[in-house]
């Protein structure tokens, strides 16, 4: 009977649809994140190694997987295993796309709306001091109609940022390698522009980008200095596409007015200059954070362990 090893707990579902086929299903169960050394000694006996995004498998926990048929991560991404290696190792590796689309759009357009009208800020007001009542100068935010965002990387979910900020009357520009086709331009009322184009322009940037070696520290001290002050910056992507240190000195020297982060470099760990400042939403890596994308992901990454073990192929294999 194949043995599968799941690195966190995941929804039922991923573990009812396992059990149903006939394998044996192994979880870590201990407290926060698995260790290297414990993935290490649970995968030397494992067939299949479902891994959460925040598991990092490198080269010598695949190597210590003899039987390894399949790396099944539960996350859009994968930047938090070592594909190369898997690849020489004859280990396939997929993930779960598109079922996170709606999810981060939704959090992306709800770190906007924190950010411009003060939501957080307020609700932390009024845990603490509270405050002497409504008056017309008082803690006053900017309303997103008739601003401009500008969305580095246009896939599935820059699209869907795209349609919902298209309700609030923005102006939109985009930047990806190579325009949209003019019916999709058209329906989302979006503009083709450069990447410095929209530093410049834009009165809120988010990013989109998957992370790699052109795109780490895409948005750096140059870049942010292409930025009007009284932009704002999100990210709901991966940490690393904004060089943080560079941001954090942005802020503080009011080089722009704000920033909202749900992912981070160095998760989970976040700078205390972020927390320190008010004009900073800080999310923790919640962008697929709903049960209708978890379980979904839960399903691709148990019906791939699945297909594997019937002699089928896997879909979303990354690493072809």
């Amino acid at each position: 009977m194949s043995k599968v090893f799941v690195s966190a707990p995941l929804p039922d579902k991923a573990t009812a649809l396992l059990h149903d086929a006939g394998l044996t299903v192994k979880a870590y169960a201990g407290d926060g994140l698995i260790d290297h050394d414990q993935l290490k000694a649970s995968v030397t006996d494992a067939d299949f190694l479902i891994t959460a995004l925040s598991t990092q498998v490198d080269n010598d926990i695949i190597g210590s997987a003899p039987h390894l048929k399949l790396i099944s991560n539960y996350g859009a991404g994968f930047n938090n295993i070592d594909v190369a290696s898997a690849k020489a190792h004859h280990i396939p590796v997929t993930n779960t796309p598109a079922v996170s689309t709606t999810s981060t759009a939704e959090v992306t357009v709800g770190l906007i709306l924190a950010l411009l009208h003060r939501i957080a800020e307020g609700d932390r007001l009024m845990r603490n001091t509270g405050f002497a009542g409504w008056a017309p100068l008082f803690f006053l935010g900017h309303e997103l109609a008739g601003k401009t965002v500008g969305i580095i990387g246009m896939g599935s979910i820059g699209q869907a940022v795209a349609k919902r900020l298209h309700a609030f009357d923005m102006h939109i520009l985009y930047s990806q390698r190579k325009p949209l086709p003019s019916e999709t331009e058209l329906a989302l009322d979006a503009t083709y522009a450069t990447v410095p184009e929209i530093l410049s322009a834009a009165d809120i940037v988010t990013v989109h980008v998957p992370l790699t070696d052109g795109t780490r520290h895409l948005i750096d001290t140059d870049a942010m200095a292409q930025m009007k002050s009284s932009a704002v910056l999100i990210n709901a992507a991966r940490g690393p596409i904004i060089d943080e240190a560079a941001l954090l000195t942005a802020l503080q020297n009011h080089q722009l007015a704000g920033a909202a982060l749900d992912v981070y470099t160095d998760e989970p760990h976040v700078a205390d200059g972020f927390k320190a400042l008010d004009n900073v939403v800080l999310t923790p890596h919640i962008g697929n954070a709903t049960v209708e994308a978890r379980d979904a992901m839960a399903e691709i990454v148990a019906n791939n362990v699945i297909a594997i073990n019937a002699g089928h192929d896997a879909k979303f294999i990354v690493n072809l």
